[in-house]
């Protein structure tokens, strides 16, 4: 028996080692090498082919310093935001998040959202006239600022321009204590014919975003558009190309994981909305915007359009806020709670309010996930009942396959015969779980989506919930001062690989504990073995997933490994745990 044991190990061990080298191989060095030429590829794109803003004469994008002093500009100093405002083009396209920073570090940088255009990467937003035969602001325009050169809240700014026929503009934009700009612009015509124009507002991103490496999360084109949301991921978009529609009210936006930037008309407005994707000098351009109706502007008259752009946060509390105060339809919705939406909120909901009293995110999914648990605890008791029923008659099922070793069909039908005779139903432990899989998914949802877990610590080395556990079992994590990933001889992927923490470790004990309570499936030798490989297979798949994820796997699986125990040891059920019990019983009784 010893002999069969030792090698079943050195068989699983050996079996493990190939697959973990066929995914590094097969799938972790394709995905990285694919990933560098498309950097490669951008670069050379960006040196070869800059765009028409960039500055003249030069053969690639200008650093973002360079870019700013491009422009004279009006500062912005928000509670929530800081950045200014370019007086050539009179656009919104420099900004940063004070409350959100890149890294967890104190000294790292507050994150960017906006950046002005001819920099790599540019990113703002644009407002202003369309029309015909008619001399309107441009992008080359410089606007005057009137009065106080810094916009603040309470504080706006007057910025103007005049045509030289007849037109005046003015743009006064304004900020609040949170994202919300409201940008006021009219025109009065005091020339001696009538114009007709029609106001728009864009938000332009230039070039692809690094995405995320998961596809959970919706970045790309959103918005409320005709009463329905409207989501267009980058790569849609992009082959697509325009998608418009006419609508009434609702936004237009472009988001990410965490940062929305969306422009809003007047929700009582016609509107013609777009997301559109251009190509300029071999980078991509991605625009959300929309055109107002066409109005004529008679000799004397003075019109006026006011647009809000939301440039920030995807926090649900200020997102709400502005769903209700401004009427704007589905705003919450720029959050990706996904298609269970109707279970996403509520658990959101839920973990925001334990969030508040518990003041720990970490500690507040332990304890989301003991109310879902004790929610769906009917549910999962017949679900472990069928199990251990299932498990008392393997004996019997081996028994069968013995008697007719070459008859499936036979198999097949004593096995039936079996669970008639003992009043099982296979078909009762998997029902239960099907349930609630909808309802786990959704728990894993609002912990990839939700802004709360970013950058929130946890306990002892977990500082960062949003990021991969950052210890490794192969410098015994961390006594040894040498990190795998910069080692030459392992360093890269395979590096990468083996850098598994303490939390991943964790994963993989709890869900091989879960396997081996669980019946053993009714197949060949190389499948069951297979299936037992699961475990080591997912903690190396998912040793780099955010921690809050895996703490919450962690929890969740051991509060259904004690369930499941306490049912399996009611019905007297084989289970590993109590034959650990009985070993150590035996051996302190033979010591």
């Amino acid at each position: 028996m010893d002999q069969d044991n030792t090698r079943n190990t050195i068989i699983f061990v050996v079996v493990a080692m190939v697959l973990m080298m066929a995914y590094q191989f097969l799938v972790l060095a394709p995905i990285q090498q694919r990933r560098a030429a498309e950097q490669r590829a951008a670069q050379v794109a960006a040196v070869s082919h800059p765009l028409v803003a960039a500055q003249p004469g030069s053969s690639s994008f200008v650093s973002r310093e360079q870019a700013l002093a491009a422009s004279p500009r009006v500062k912005i100093d928000s509670p929530a935001l800081q950045g200014s405002i370019a007086l050539k083009g009179g656009r919104i396209d420099d900004l940063f998040m004070k409350d959100y920073r890149e890294t967890i570090s104190k000294t790292s940088p507050p994150v960017e959202l906006f950046r002005p255009e001819g920099a790599k990467q540019a990113y703002f937003a644009d407002f202003g006239w369309a029309g015909q035969n008619v001399l309107l602001p441009r992008a080359d325009t410089v606007w005057t600022a009137k009065g106080n050169q810094t916009l603040k809240p309470g504080q706006p700014v007057s910025l103007t321009w005049d045509n030289g026929q007849g037109l005046s503009f003015t743009r006064t934009p304004a900020i609040d204590e949170h994202f919300m700009f409201t940008v006021t612009s009219s025109v009065a015509n005091t020339g001696k014919a009538a114009v007709q124009m029609a106001p728009y507002a864009s938000v332009q991103r230039q070039g692809m975003p690094t995405l995320q490496p998961i596809n959970i999360i919706h970045e790309g084109a959103i918005g409320s558009v005709t009463g329905a949301l409207k989501l267009l991921p980058y790569k849609d978009w992009k082959k697509k190309g325009e998608q418009a529609a006419d609508t009434t009210g609702g936004w237009m936006g472009v988001t990410d994981h965490y940062w929305l930037a969306a422009v809003i008309p007047d929700q009582k407005e016609a509107v013609h909305s777009a997301f559109r994707v251009t190509s300029a000098l071999g980078v991509d351009v991605f625009e959300a915007n929309y055109v107002g109706q066409p109005r004529t502007l008679a000799p004397g008259q003075t019109t006026t359009e006011t647009t809000h752009l939301f440039a920030g946060a995807k926090k649900v509390s200020i997102l709400q806020g502005y769903q209700d105060t401004l009427g704007v339809p589905k705003f919450v919705d720029a959050v990706d709670w996904g298609n269970f939406w109707f279970l996403t909120k509520p658990i959101f909901f839920v973990l925001a309010q334990l969030y508040k009293v518990l003041g720990n995110f970490g500690v507040s999914i332990l304890a989301l996930t003991v109310l879902v648990k004790l929610l769906l605890f009917p549910l999962a008791n017949k679900s472990f009942e069928s199990m251990s029923k299932m498990k008392n008659l393997q004996p019997e099922m081996e028994a069968i396959k013995k008697r007719f070793p070459d008859d499936a069909t036979k198999q097949q039908q004593e096995t039936m015969e079996l669970y008639k005779r003992e009043k099982v139903n296979p078909v009762a432990g998997c029902l239960p779980v099907l349930v609630q899989i909808p309802v786990w998914y959704a728990l894993y949802k609002v912990l990839y989506v939700t802004l709360e877990m970013r950058h929130a610590p946890f306990f002892g080395w977990i500082r960062d919930l949003s990021a991969p556990d950052p210890t490794s079992f192969v410098n015994l994590f961390g006594l040894i001062p040498w990190n795998p990933a910069t080692t030459p001889l392992i360093g890269g992927i395979l590096g990468t690989t083996l850098a598994i923490g303490v939390w991943p470790i964790l994963y993989g004990l709890v869900q091989w504990l879960n396997t081996q309570m669980s019946p053993q499936p009714n197949v060949d030798p190389t499948q069951k073995l297979m299936f037992q490989l699961f475990p080591l297979i997912f903690t190396v798949m998912l040793a780099h997933s955010p921690a809050g994820i895996l703490i919450y796997w962690v929890w969740s699986s051991t509060l259904t490994i004690v369930q499941q125990y306490y049912i399996m040891h009611s019905f007297k059920a084989q289970n590993p745990i109590d034959d650990f019990i009985a070993k150590v019983k035996n051996r302190t009784a033979a010591a």
